[in-house]
């Protein structure tokens, strides 16, 4: 029966991409089953959410899928709001949200159902001025300390293949910026469109070329979703294929990013 249902989810929403399919009781009960869809949203992701419009409400690349997603839905949205990606993924854990905008990781598959990537982000790192780090390959050894926001999904990636770098950690992007200048720290490791960002406050800074990895920014629903899950996959296809990502990557602005 589950099987069914993740097969029938798919095929509404990859059958067509001229207009909106019609949603299924089923979908709707595990999207929304508060009657509202509860969407959690990370602020601390300048490249998704900005800054909140004059009436309060969120603006930005993720808010407006949530917004087309509750729209197919039809139903209202609660909007659930976080400042650091780490926040957003543990809000899992008390089902404090139906879907959320997120970077895709092993470590929270464990608990959360992610579609397919709809955007991808480079991360790569700063160096300070006249630092001897020339490339990426440089900063795994001895001694190196590398600033990095807690629980972000480069911070689980770095954790997972350095082997001798030392990850100094802090609370959100701009925490860890904070750390790297205020300890010298040898490395800020973050998303590079933010990086090139914090090169130009600092003076002989340098963004390391190349990447350690790319964020696949994908949305997510509690694991036990499958329906959900299902839907969501075929929804960020279709967002890709018909070209609504990278409408909304001109909208509002997001440089640096990709669609994969």
């Amino acid at each position: 029966m589950i099987r069914f249902a993740v097969a029938l989810a798919a095929s509404l929403l990859l059958g067509s991409c001229a207009m909106p399919p019609a949603v299924s009781p089923t979908i709707r009960a595990e999207l929304a089953p508060s009657g509202k869809l509860r969407a959690g949203i990370n602020y601390g992701n300048f490249l998704l959410v900005g800054k909140d419009a004059p009436d309060g409400s969120p603006q930005g690349i993720a808010p407006d899928l949530a917004r087309e997603i509750a729209k197919r839905l039809g139903a209202e949205i609660e909007w659930v709001r976080y400042d650091a990606a780490g926040k957003l993924a543990d809000g899992v854990k008390t089902l404090a949200w139906d879907v959320a905008f997120l970077g895709n990781e092993p470590q929270r598959a464990n608990e959360i159902a992610f579609s397919t990537a709809y955007l991808e982000i480079p991360v790569t790192a700063l160096v300070p001025a006249g630092s001897k780090i020339r490339m990426l390959a440089d900063l795994d050894q001895p001694g190196v300390r590398i600033a990095v926001a807690v629980k972000s999904a480069y911070d689980l990636y770095l954790t997972r293949t350095l082997k001798q770098a030392t990850l100094v950690r802090a609370e959100g992007i701009q925490g860890s910026y904070d750390l790297f200048v205020a300890q010298k720290l040898e490395a800020l490791a973050g998303l590079k469109p933010r990086l090139v960002q914090d090169q130009a406050k600092l003076p002989g800074s340098r963004v390391l070329d190349g990447q350690f990895t790319g964020v696949q920014q994908s949305i997510g629903t509690p694991k036990a979703r499958a329906v959900a899950a299902a839907y969501l996959g075929a929804f960020a296809e279709e967002a890709k294929e018909s070209g609504l990502v990278s409408r909304l990557i001109e909208k509002h602005g997001a440089r640096g990013v990709s669609v994969p």
